[in-house]
């Protein structure tokens, strides 16, 4: 055999080797999260050997960097594909929501992927880190939209949107067969809000009446560890 053929032979292998380990991963992590899926039993299931494994993946976070980064590219063609070609820029924006009934309707696991494991890890952990990335990256995205369709404060939209549907993950995996819907509804008003000025006098966006007079919430917050401070709280803690 020819030596060039030969090795592209030998590429070619282990690219399917690779797809198959990482074929196998994300339907285990999608379902099960990261720390109760083990490297041997992805070994196993994917019928590669211990020694291709770790040729591809040198470690078992360096596979699930590459499963989030496979989600990410899904999940943005998706977003992409479903607000091509809308004239109406809000309905663009509204269109989100579409790709989100549909892995919903499909029964798509991995939807949540991002916020699961950055709940599991927890977010000083570099896969915690990586998904929050991800998070952030996916915001930018929606912002882009907002910016698009002229609404006011087009990174303001973003993280509201975001809460809506991560809101909307969570209650889908409580079993709310509506939870798309619902999380619509609501961003619909949510653009109106947008195209005005300044937000709605009916809708308050600070707590600064709200009072706590039994001093329920000051007990609970002294009495849990505090977490270490992440880029985005700094950030939050200094426009406040």
């Amino acid at each position: 055999m020819d030596a060039r053929v030969e090795a592209r032979a030998i590429v070619g292998l282990r690219h399917g080797a690779r797809d198959k380990i990482l074929d196998t991963s994300y339907e285990l992590f999608a379902r099960r999260g990261i720390r109760d899926v083990g490297v041997d039993e992805i070994i196993s299931r994917s019928g590669v050997a211990k020694a291709t494994f770790y040729r591809h993946f040198p470690s078992k976070d360096a596979l699930v960097l590459a499963y989030l980064d496979r989600w990410f590219v899904a999940r943005s063609a998706a977003i992409e594909a479903a607000t091509e070609g809308i004239e109406s820029r809000d309905e663009a924006v509204l269109a989100v929501f579409g790709v989100l009934r549909d892995w919903f309707e499909h029964g798509t696991a991995e939807a949540s992927a991002f916020l699961h494991v950055m709940i599991e890890m927890g977010p000083d952990h570099p896969l915690g880190r990586a998904s929050m990335d991800y998070l952030t990256r996916t915001r930018q995205q929606l912002a882009e939209l907002a910016e698009a369709a002229d609404l006011s404060d087009p990174e303001g939209f973003a993280w509201s949107c975001h809460i809506l549907i991560k809101g909307a993950m969570v209650a889908d995996s409580e079993g709310d067969a509506e939870a798309a819907a619902r999380a619509l509804t609501m961003a619909r008003l949510l653009v109106e809000e947008h195209h005005q000025k300044k937000p709605s006098a009916s809708a308050p966006r600070h707590f600064t009446d709200w009072k706590d007079p039994e001093g329920l919430n000051r007990d609970v917050a002294t009495s849990v560890p505090q977490r270490a401070a992440t880029p985005q709280r700094a950030r939050r803690a200094g426009t406040r």
